[in-house]
């Protein structure tokens, strides 16, 4: 067989590939269910359940309505909590803050429940400015370098490392006792984390959004190490990493769909995934 036949093939290939990731496998929203036990959760605290949601990258009416699936999912699950860790448009343009509006505005029936932070692609021509008041309008709480005690947790916030405005120390300064959830955009970080945590909360990997046996060809600053899933890190703060909703580079996964991640904590002698299942989103 001749190179150029062989071109052709290996061509035509690897479009069919592209198209499969886009039309079918990055519109494969499901569910992840995860119980968590955590050495140092409090038993007041048995069963509480977190919603985590991240990477939508809106920038189109395709990346919108993927995402309101998923926010219709984040609503169904009754969570104590819904987390939005980063990542909420692909870039700014004139419409991004309206779509975000809209989007979130179910958002409201969580009364006051939920609690956000910027990702790197907020600063994406502009900045998380301009995602302040459309959250603060939906009673969501944006964190940003700082912290906030709510439902007995300490939720940490911290800002994009990947853009350098990160600083836990600010966070951590004058977190009082009890559990405590940090929320980082990028999950690689957690390995430097100054003090004491039950939890890290992150997304901004995709899951690596393709994943082949043996090899994961993408990669970003700062979610290599930890890519998607629960790491219990013994000794250390517990690792969950959202693959998140969105994509970036060409609109498609494979092996590696996106979620929704229902995370159900209880108390444990040591961190520990103990129950995981996953459910198709319709």
């Amino acid at each position: 067989m001749r190179l150029r036949d062989l071109a052709l093939i290996a061509g035509g290939a690897s479009a069919g590939l592209l198209a499969y990731g886009a039309l079918v496998e990055a519109r494969r929203l499901v569910i992840e269910r995860r119980t968590i036990a955590l050495p140092h959760w409090p038993e007041s605290l048995v069963g509480f359940r977190i919603v985590l949601l991240g990477d939508f990258h809106l920038r189109d009416g395709y990346s919108l309505r993927l995402s309101e699936r998923a926010i219709a999912a984040a609503l169904d699950a009754e969570a104590d909590m819904v987390v939005l860790i980063g990542d909420f448009v692909g870039y700014w343009k004139l419409e991004s803050a309206a779509m975000l509006g809209n989007l979130l505005e179910p958002l409201l029936l969580m009364d006051g429940n939920v609690v956000a932070v910027p990702g790197n692609h907020e600063y994406w021509a502009g900045g998380p400015e301009l995602i302040a008041p459309v959250l603060d309008e939906l009673n969501i709480r944006l964190l940003r370098n700082e912290h906030w005690k709510h439902q007995g947790i300490q939720w940490i916030g911290i800002d994009s490392a990947n853009i350098g405005v990160d600083d836990p120390g600010k966070a951590f300064h004058g977190v009082g006792d009890g559990p405590r959830i940090v929320l980082w955009h990028e999950p690689d970080p957690v390995d430097r984390l100054p003090f004491r945590a039950d939890l890290q909360l992150s997304g901004h990997s995709h899951g690596g959004q393709w994943r082949f046996p043996f090899w994961t060809p993408m990669h970003t600053a700062n979610g290599v190490k930890y890519d998607q899933g629960f790491y219990p890190r013994d000794g250390e703060p517990a690792l969950y990493v959202t693959r998140g909703i969105g994509t970036t580079g060409p609109p498609a996964r494979f092996m590696c769909p996106p979620e929704v991640a229902i995370l159900t904590l209880v108390p444990g002698d040591r961190p520990a995934l103990i129950e995981s299942r996953r459910e198709a989103v319709a």
